[in-house]
């Protein structure tokens, strides 16, 4: 079978082309990140894959969960359940998200600090790296005691690791070299 994220690129981008076309790119993330919640649950997984669901009746427990906003949404819904695609949601909605941070020229970032950070700190820290890395980001902050000092940042497949803990374990290997 086919990789998962073979199977949701295209569904992806028929969402992207329709959510811009509809100038409704903020609408469509949200119906897909709820999409890809409720796709995710065991309950819908098992209904997905029991042959006694029809197709209309899987549709109609969806659309009651997910509540689409726009007929287009609603067209979309029904054509993933008809290509028995359910289980393909969580993954297009992580291709839709990355079409739609290219064409903002945004991204998504990780952002982890030793210690809880305020909100002028996570301002300041935000802007320097969205300069650093020329392109607007959405943040996502949380906490690891663990860096000892400092943070480290993933935006994409981009890792940028200041904390102390990293500076620690770099020493380490130049002492034992």
């Amino acid at each position: 079978m086919a990789e998962i994220s073979t199977i949701a690129r295209p569904y992806a981008q028929a969402a992207f082309d329709v959510a811009k076309s509809e100038n409704a790119l903020p609408a469509w993330d949200v119906f897909l990140s709820a999409a890809a919640n409720v796709a995710a649950l065991d309950d819908v997984r098992q209904l997905a894959n029991n042959p006694s669901v029809t197709s209309d009746q899987l549709s109609s427990v969806l659309e009651a969960a997910i509540k689409p906003t726009s007929a287009g949404m609603g067209n979309f819904l029904k054509a993933i359940v008809a290509s028995s695609r359910v289980e393909a949601l969580p993954a297009v909605y992580v291709a839709f998200a990355a079409q739609r941070h290219a064409f903002e020229g945004s991204a998504d970032a990780h952002i982890v600090s030793a210690f809880p950070l305020d909100a002028a700190q996570a301002s300041d820290l935000t802007a320097s790296l969205e300069s650093k890395l020329g392109k607007k980001l959405n943040p996502n902050f949380n906490v690891d005691e663990s860096l000892i000092g400092g943070f480290c940042v993933t935006v994409g497949d981009e890792v940028l690791d200041m904390s102390v803990r990293a500076k620690l374990m770099n020493m380490q290997t130049a002492l034992k070299a």
